[in-house]
Formats: C-alpha cells, sequence, structure tokens
C-alpha cells in the first residue's frame, strides 16, 4: 500500500506501470474506492503509467474537514501529482471523477494530456435531489440508500447473477465513512461545470453505460455535446460502473482513446 500527505489529507493510492511512459490517472465514483479499476488497469498499465487513488473520505485516504467542494477534490489531486513527479496526465473520471477531471481542466489545463469521462455530466442531480440525499444518510446511514444505489450501478442482469460481487460492491458502498460520502454529495450538489465542459480543449472521451440509472444515456450525451469535438459511445449492458461490469469494454474504449489521442 502506498500513501502520501497532500496538503491536511493522507491519500492512499497505486502507481503501477513504466514510470518512463504517459500517465493516466483513473478517479472513482462516490461511495467507492479504487478498486473498481482492478480489470481495467493491468492492460492499460502494460503500456502507460497508471495512477489511481482513493479521494478524501473513501477508501483508504483521510476524510478532511466536514463538506467539501469539488475545488477541494481537485487540489488534491493536483497535490498528489506533484508528490508523484507527474507533470501531465490523461484523466480517466468515473462519476464523480469525470467531474472532478472536468474541474481540474479547467484549473490546470496545461498537466492534462486528454481526458475520458465515464457516467458523468457537467452537473449531476438537482441541489434539491442531493440535500434530500445528505438528510438520509445523516439519519439513517449509507445503508438506507444502498439497495436503489446498487440497482443505478448495475443491470437487473449484473444484480441476478453475479451476486457475489453485487454483495462485495455494497459493502464498499456502505463501508464509506459517512463523511466522506457526504463530501462528496456536497460537492456534487454545487457543482454546475456547464461553461467549464465548454472550454475543454483536450481531446475527449464521453462514455456511459445503456442501463446508466445515476447519469443516463441522454445526459451523458449532453456533456459530449457540450464539450468541442469529443467522442461519445455507449456500452451495452452496462449501467453506472462499466468497468466493474463491463471492463474489456472500458478497456478497449481507453485504448482507443489514448491512441488517437496521441495521434492528435
Amino acid at each position: 500500500m502506498k500513501f502520501c500527505r497532500v496538503g491536511d489529507l493522507t491519500l492512499h493510492y497505486a502507481d503501477e506501470g513504466p514510470r518512463t511512459r504517459d500517465a493516466v490517472v483513473f478517479i472513482n465514483s462516490l461511495g467507492s474506492d479504487l478498486r473498481i479499476w482492478d480489470e481495467v488497469v493491468p492492460t492499460i498499465a502494460a503500456r502507460y503509467r497508471v495512477i489511481r487513488y482513493d479521494k478524501r473520505g473513501h477508501g483508504l485516504s483521510s476524510i478532511g474537514p466536514g463538506e467539501a467542494r469539488m475545488e477541494d477534490f481537485v487540489a488534491d489531486l493536483a497535490g498528489l501529482l506533484d508528490a508523484l513527479g507527474v507533470e501531465k496526465a490523461t484523466l480517466v473520471g468515473l462519476s464523480i471523477g469525470g467531474m472532478i477531471a472536468q474541474l481540474f481542466h479547467a484549473r490546470h489545463p496545461d498537466r492534462l494530456a486528454s481526458l475520458v469521462l465515464c457516467g458523468t455530466a457537467h452537473r449531476i442531480g438537482t441541489a434539491e435531489s442531493w440535500a434530500a440525499r445528505i438528510e438520509t444518510v445523516r439519519a439513517d446511514g449509507i445503508a438506507a440508500v444502498a439497495d436503489v444505489t446498487m440497482e443505478r450501478w448495475f443491470t437487473a442482469g449484473f444484480r441476478s447473477t453475479r451476486t457475489a460481487e453485487l454483495e462485495g460492491c455494497r459493502t464498499m458502498l456502505t463501508r464509506t465513512p459517512l463523511t466522506g460520502y457526504i463530501a462528496g454529495c456536497a460537492a456534487l450538489r454545487d457543482a454546475d461545470l456547464t461553461e467549464a465542459a465548454r472550454a475543454i480543449t483536450v481531446p475527449t472521451t464521453c462514455i456511459v453505460g445503456r442501463d446508466d440509472g445515476s447519469t443516463p444515456v441522454d445526459l451523458v450525451r449532453s456533456l459530449a455535446d457540450l464539450v468541442p469535438g469529443s467522442a461519445f459511445h455507449v456500452i451495452d449492458q452496462a449501467a453506472h460502473i462499466p468497468c466493474v461490469e463491463q471492463p474489456e469494454a472500458m478497456v478497449r474504449l481507453i485504448e482507443q482513446h489514448l491512441h488517437e489521442a496521441a495521434r492528435g
């Protein structure tokens, strides 16, 4: 296990693949940790330096003080890249991870080679829906939203046939520190990245699972429409976490993106 200090936080991360190659950084979703990329990383790390990390309040990273802004998550990532000596990277962000990636471009455009934005948008949900989520989990814990979250994360086929993996992912969600989960909800509540998406200048690919219950196809397509020159792909037989449900498809699209971005 690897850890580093970034400001007042301790961040848990993994750093794999050849250090001399271009860096690809994976940013996970709300209520998950870096393990959601386990089936994607080995192939990508054969040719690239691959960095994963647990964002604040998730996995083995420390929590920080209460609610957070999207700017805080961006600063955490910038600090991690500084600590690892990474000057420029491709960011692969899922859900809130994709929003962190979009805002990272707005704040540090010179540090980005390209973007892969999966199951994300320029705005996710409403202030009211996130406030209600925060109220529910404060009162009853993350378990109170776990079943509906699994329905949004995974297709009915996955939930009925891959029951051990489903239970593992549900456990990962419910074991997320409550303060960390609420920090992510608060950041999502307050973030509107419409103008940031319009201003993206690096090669960008937008990806969504066809049955995504958190960021439906039309919402992710609306993000792709905002980002100049972006590509848009739908993964069949997948919902919100295609890196778990259809990792081979994710690998194929990420590799395609990296190849096309390198060609310019």
